[in-house]
């Protein structure tokens, strides 16, 4: 498995990583996570006016609010799909995210999961983390390399924490939508990421499910922080110690699940009561 520094050597691009390389994402004396004060328009329209936020190294962090608020826009920024127009975005204390392509923010320690999962359905559960580890993308490259006992270990205990090790051999396209779900996440974390962005990943799934995963979150809250933009309140309130309510591209408010229910602003702008 190359390194970043060996990614770096093939791509011939060693400015944006220059932080990362000199030891990593520093959070000894700040959260692994803050942005400050970000702006970003699109014609005009504020999807994040001065939105700060910050998430401490290991936080389960949820992420609500109605639609337009700029929780998209949030991840947007983070992963550097979206360059802010005003504010600052770090990881860490020394890593500036204005500074890195997307690519780049992805090897410095961010995953990020969209709604939909997606999985390489041709092929098998073990197989689909076996590619996510790789960081040769050629698809047959990669499947033809051999396994390392740490990487077939790696790939072991990551079945095992998505509850998918009875599904190892079995193709991807024929998961359930949960199990997909399940798997993509296990894809992100074959990559390592110190910091997860997950976005409505209990969205379309069963009861029990969703259950499984809020198990799921909790156990990789304190080893990584976990970021959950999420509509399923319910959810939320099973796994979440702090939520942020954002509202109009900033936050409305912040604290436990019982206090931003009870928040007037809240229940006016989100809960509709």
């Amino acid at each position: 498995m190359n390194t970043i520094s060996e990614e770096i050597s093939v791509s011939g691009n060693t400015s944006g990583l220059s932080h990362v390389l000199q030891g990593g994402v520093d959070i000894t004396h700040g959260p692994i996570l803050y942005l400050d004060d970000i702006t970003v328009s699109f014609d005009g329209f504020k999807a994040l006016s001065k939105l700060t936020l910050t998430v401490e190294a290991g936080e389960l962090r949820c992420v609500i609010g109605p639609n337009g608020a700029g929780k998209t826009t949030m991840m947007d920024v983070i992963t550097g799909k979206t360059r802010p127009d005003e504010g600052s975005a770090y990881f860490g204390q020394t890593i500036d995210l204005a500074r890195l392509t997307e690519p780049e923010i992805a090897h410095a320690g961010i995953g990020r999961k969209f709604q939909k999962p997606t999985v390489f359905e041709n092929h098998t559960v073990f197989e689909n983390l076996e590619l996510a580890m790789k960081t040769d993308k050629r698809v047959w490259a990669s499947l033809r390399a051999r396994l390392s006992a740490e990487q077939l270990d790696r790939i072991c205990k990551t079945l095992e924490l998505i509850k998918l090790q009875g599904e190892a051999g079995r193709l991807a396209g024929l998961l359930s939508h949960g199990q997909k779900q399940w798997l993509e996440i296990g894809m992100l974390l074959m990559q390592e990421p110190r910091l997860l962005l997950l976005d409505e990943p209990v969205a379309g799934m069963t009861d029990e499910e969703t259950e499984r995963t809020a198990e799921l979150f909790k156990s990789l809250a304190g080893e990584r922080s976990v970021v959950v933009v999420e509509h399923d309140m319910e959810f939320i309130g099973s796994i979440a110690s702090v939520v942020t309510v954002l509202h109009e591209g900033a936050v409305l408010a912040e604290g436990t699940m019982d206090a931003v229910k009870n928040d007037e602003r809240v229940i006016e702008v989100y809960l509709g009561r």
